[in-house]
C-alpha cells in the first residue's frame, strides 16, 4: 500500500519505516512536567522530579495519562501489523479450553471456556461423565467482561460453592456463596480479601480466609500500603460484621498470612511471612472434633523462623509433612511431631538431583512433581518415604497441575509443551491406569514447528538454559525477527508451556525465545539467590548473554530483536535498556517495577524486600540505584522503540512505576532515539499471571505489543 497517497500524516509515515531511520526526530511527546522533590538517602541527595505522578487520582496526572495514550494511539494505529496480530491471534484462540476438574462430594466442578468467552464460566456435573451444567457465568457480570472469577472453593458436602470475583483486574476480591443445586446466590457478601484462599471446615459450616481492615469512608485504598492483615472465619448465612477474627498481629502489621484446614478437618495450619525475608513460619491451632470445630483454641507455633520456606502438604494424626529447602536448596519432604515441639524434623523424602517442583499427598502416597533442565516427570512414593513408582506424561513438558484429594485415588493432571496445547489426564493411584480425559485441539499445523532447549554461557561463566520455538525450515542466516522474554526473579519458573502468542511470532518466520535466568527457581534455592539483593546484575547480564548468543549463533541481529518482560520483568527490560539501549530494535517492558527506591511504599511491594531489599538501608540503596530503571535513564542515550505498558486499576505494581519511568525516558533519549511511547490501559490491573483478564483484553494487548514489536523488526516483511 502507498501510505503517502492514501494521505497519511507524516509523522506517521516516520514511524512506518522506523527500522531504516537513522535521521532525528522531533517526536514532540506530551509535557511531563519536572517538580522540585529531592529526597535525602542515607546523605545523597535523589531528585524525584516526577513525583507529582504518583498522585493517580490528580486532574495533573490524568491528563498527562490522557495526552500519553492520545500521542501513543496516532502512532500505533498507523502501524498495520497490529492489525495483523490481532486478526490471527483472535483466529487462534478460538479454541476450547478446560480446567482441571476439582472434586467434592461426588461432583466434579471445572472451568470451561468455548474459545473466545471473554471469562471461562464454572461448570457442575454431578458424576464424571454426566452432563455439565454452568455453575456461574462471569460473563453475564458485566459487558466488557472485567468482572472475573478469581478463585472458587466447593464446600466439603458440595451444597455450596465460595467463590471470590475480582473487578476491572484488582487484586481486591469479593467474596460470595452460591447453592449448588439451585445456582443462586445466599446474601452473604465478604469485602476487602486480598491475596487469600478459601478454605472450609469439615462440616461446610463456614470457611477461613484473609482479608485487610475495612477504609474510613470516603478513603480509596486500591492503591495503599497493605498493612494489618487479618485472618478470619465466616459462617455461612451471616453478614460479615459476625466473622470472627482468627488471627492479626498489630504488632507485626505488614506480615501476611493465610490459613488452610487440614486434610483430617482438626487443624488449622498458618503460614506467615515477614517482608524482607526468604522464609516463613507456621503455626497451627486444634479446632477439636473436624464436625463441630471449635474456633477460639490456642495457636502454637510448629516452626518458628523466616529463613527457610516450609508448603504444607498434609498431615496423619499428629505427623505434619512440608516440602522445604531448609538445608535442600533443590526441595526435600520432612515430616514435624506437633507433639514434640521444637524438634527437628524428620526427612522422609530427601534432596535429589533434580529440583522438587511440587507435592502433594492422594490416597496415603506422595506424588511428587520434579524438574530436571525445566522438563517435569511425575514420581509416587509411599508416606515412608519408598518410591511408588511413576506416572508417564505424553512427552517432554512441564506438569500445569495436580488435582485431587486427600484420601482419593482418582488425580487430574494437567499438561503440556510449547507447541503440545493442555492436556488433562486422569490417573488411579490405586491400579496405577492413566488416561488422557482431554486434549485440546488447535486449528494449526504444529509439526511444522520445533521447540529446543539450548544452553548458553553468561557473563561470568554461568551455563544457563534457553527455550527456542521456531519454524524446522528456520535459516541461520542472522534474518529472522526474535522475540526474546524473560523474568528472573522470585524462585519463579519459566516453564515451557504453551500459548497462543508465541505461535503466531513464529508461523511469520520469527524465533521465540525464553531464557531461564538467575533469580527463578529453575535449579532450585541456590538458582534463585543468585539473583537476588546485591546479585541482582546477574539477571541483567544472563538477559543480555542471551541475546548476544542469539545474535552471534545466526538467528538474528539487534535490528531484528525485542526484548519483552512482564512485572519483574518489566524491571528487567527497563534495566537492560538502559544498559545496553544497542541491544535491540524494540523493548516492552509491561507493569514493570522501574522506582526500585520506593517500590516498597505501594500496596504490596514491602514484601517484594526478600527478592529486592530496601533503600532503607545504605547498602541496599547503593545496589538498587545502580540498576533502578527510573535512576538510570541516560541522557543522551540513543534508545531504541520502546512501548511501556499498565493499567490503569493495577493494585499490586503501582502505574506510577510505568508513568515515571516514560516521562524520565522521554525527557533524556537522544533525538535519533526510537519512539517512547506509553500504553495505559482503563479498567485493568496486572494481568497476566492474575488470571483476571479479559480475552478481548488479552488479545487486545497482545496485538498492540507485538504489532510494535513487529513493526519495529521487519517481522512478516
Amino acid at each position: 500500500m502507498n501510505y503517502a497517497k492514501a494521505g497519511w500524516p507524516a509523522c506517521l509515515l516516520l514511524t512506518l519505516c522506523m527500522s531504516a531511520q537513522s535521521a532525528p526526530v522531533d517526536w514532540n511527546y506530551p509535557p511531563s512536567a519536572r517538580g522540585e522533590v529531592v529526597d535525602d538517602y542515607h546523605g545523597a541527595a535523589v531528585a524525584d522530579p516526577y513525583r507529582w505522578l504518583e498522585d493517580l487520582d490528580s486532574a495533573e496526572t490524568q491528563a498527562w495519562v490522557v495526552a500519553q495514550n492520545a500521542f501513543s494511539a496516532r502512532l500505533l494505529t498507523a502501524m498495520p501489523e497490529r492489525a495483523q496480530v490481532r486478526q490471527r491471534l483472535t483466529e487462534l484462540w478460538n479454541y476450547e479450553r478446560r480446567g482441571l476438574p476439582d472434586r467434592e462430594a461426588g461432583r466434579y466442578f471445572q472451568a470451561r471456556n468455548d474459545g473466545l468467552q471473554n471469562q471461562s464460566p464454572l461448570y457442575v456435573m454431578d458424576e464424571w461423565d454426566g452432563p455439565a451444567r454452568v455453575l456461574i457465568d462471569p460473563n453475564t457480570l458485566a459487558e466488557d467482561g472485567t468482572v472475573a472469577l478469581a478463585l472458587s472453593a466447593p464446600s466439603p458436602d458440595g451444597r455450596w460453592l465460595a467463590y471470590g470475583l475480582a473487578r476491572g483486574g484488582s487484586d481486591w476480591r469479593e467474596l460470595r456463596l452460591r447453592a449448588v443445586d439451585t445456582g443462586v446466590d445466599a446474601p452473604d457478601l465478604v469485602q476487602w480479601a486480598k491475596f487469600t484462599g478459601i478454605s472450609w471446615t469439615h462440616d461446610s459450616a463456614g470457611f477461613f480466609y484473609s482479608r485487610y481492615p475495612e477504609p474510613p469512608a470516603g478513603d480509596s485504598r486500591v492503591f495503599a500500603r497493605l498493612e494489618h492483615r487479618q485472618l478470619c472465619y465466616h459462617r455461612v448465612g451471616t453478614g460479615q460484621a459476625e466473622d470472627v477474627l482468627v488471627l492479626a498481629m498489630p504488632e507485626h502489621p505488614q506480615r501476611s498470612f493465610n490459613g488452610s484446614v487440614a486434610p483430617d478437618g482438626r487443624h488449622l495450619v498458618i503460614s506467615i511471612t515477614q517482608p524482607g525475608r526468604p522464609g516463613n513460619s507456621v503455626w497451627i491451632r486444634d479446632l477439636g472434633d473436624a464436625l463441630n470445630p471449635v474456633l477460639d483454641g490456642p495457636t502454637v507455633p510448629l516452626i518458628e523462623q523466616f529463613e527457610h520456606r516450609y508448603f504444607f502438604i498434609g498431615n496423619v494424626g499428629r505427623t505434619f509433612y512440608f516440602r522445604s529447602d531448609a538445608g535442600a536448596p533443590r526441595g526435600q519432604i520432612v515430616a514435624f511431631d506437633a507433639d514434640t515441639p521444637g524438634a527437628a524434623p524428620r526427612v522422609v523424602i530427601p534432596e535429589t538431583a533434580d529440583i522438587l517442583d511440587g507435592v502433594r499427598i492422594s490416597a496415603g502416597r506422595f506424588v511428587v512433581t520434579y524438574m530436571r533442565d525445566v522438563v517435569h516427570r511425575l514420581a509416587v512414593f509411599d508416606l515412608d518415604g519408598r518410591p511408588a513408582g511413576e506416572i508417564p506424561l505424553p512427552g517432554p513438558g512441564v506438569v500445569t497441575g495436580v488435582a485431587g484429594k486427600f484420601k482419593d485415588p482418582e488425580l487430574f493432571i494437567g499438561y503440556a509443551s510449547f507447541l503440545a496445547p493442555g492436556s488433562i489426564l486422569r490417573h488411579h493411584l490405586d491400579r496405577g491406569e492413566t488416561e488422557t480425559v482431554w486434549a485440546t485441539r488447535l486449528d494449526l499445523e504444529l509439526d511444522r514447528y520445533e521447540a529446543r532447549q539450548v544452553f548458553y554461557p553468561t557473563k561470568d561463566g554461568t551455563r544457563v538454559p534457553m527455550f527456542l520455538v521456531h519454524r524446522k525450515d528456520l535459516p541461520r542466516d542472522g534474518s529472522a525477527p526474535t522475540w526474546l522474554y524473560g523474568y528472573g526473579g522470585f524462585n519463579v519458573v519459566m516453564r515451557p508451556q504453551f500459548s497462543v502468542p508465541p505461535l503466531v511470532w513464529i508461523e511469520r518466520g520469527g524465533v521465540y525465545a525464553v531464557a531461564n535466568l538467575r533469580g527463578g527457581g529453575e535449579y532450585g534455592k541456590d538458582w534463585h539467590l543468585a539473583g537476588v539483593r546485591e546479585n541482582k546484575q546477574n539477571v541483567f547480564d544472563d538477559f543480555i548473554a542471551a541475546a548476544e548468543w542469539l545474535v552471534a549463533e545466526g538467528y538474528t541481529v539487534p535490528r531484528r530483536l525485542v526484548l519483552d518482560g512482564r512485572s519483574n520483568g518489566g524491571l528487567l527490560v527497563g534495566a537492560v535498556l538502559n544498559q545496553r539501549p544497542d541491544l535491540a530494535a524494540a523493548g516492552l517492558p509491561a507493569v514493570g517495577v522501574m522506582d526500585m527506591l520506593r517500590y516498597h511504599r505501594f500496596t504490596i511491594g514491602a514484601s517484594w524486600a526478600s527478592d529486592y531489599g530496601t533503600a532503607e538501608t545504605p547498602e541496599g540503596f547503593d545496589y538498587l540505584r545502580a540498576y533502578s530503571p527510573l535512576h538510570t535513564v541516560k541522557r543522551g542515550a540513543r534508545y531504541p522503540a520502546i512501548l511501556v505498558t499498565t493499567g490503569d486499576h493495577d493494585d499490586r505494581v503501582h502505574p506510577a512505576h510505568s508513568y515515571k519511568y516514560t516521562a524520565a525516558l522521554q525527557a533524556a533519549a537522544h533525538p535519533a532515539s526510537g519512539p517512547i511511547l506509553i500504553h495505559v490501559e482503563p479498567n485493568a490491573g496486572h494481568g497476566g499471571s492474575s488470571g483476571t483478564t479479559p480475552v478481548t483484553k488479552t488479545i487486545e494487548e497482545w496485538a498492540l505489543r507485538m504489532g510494535f514489536g513487529a513493526h519495529h523488526t521487519g517481522w512478516g516483511r
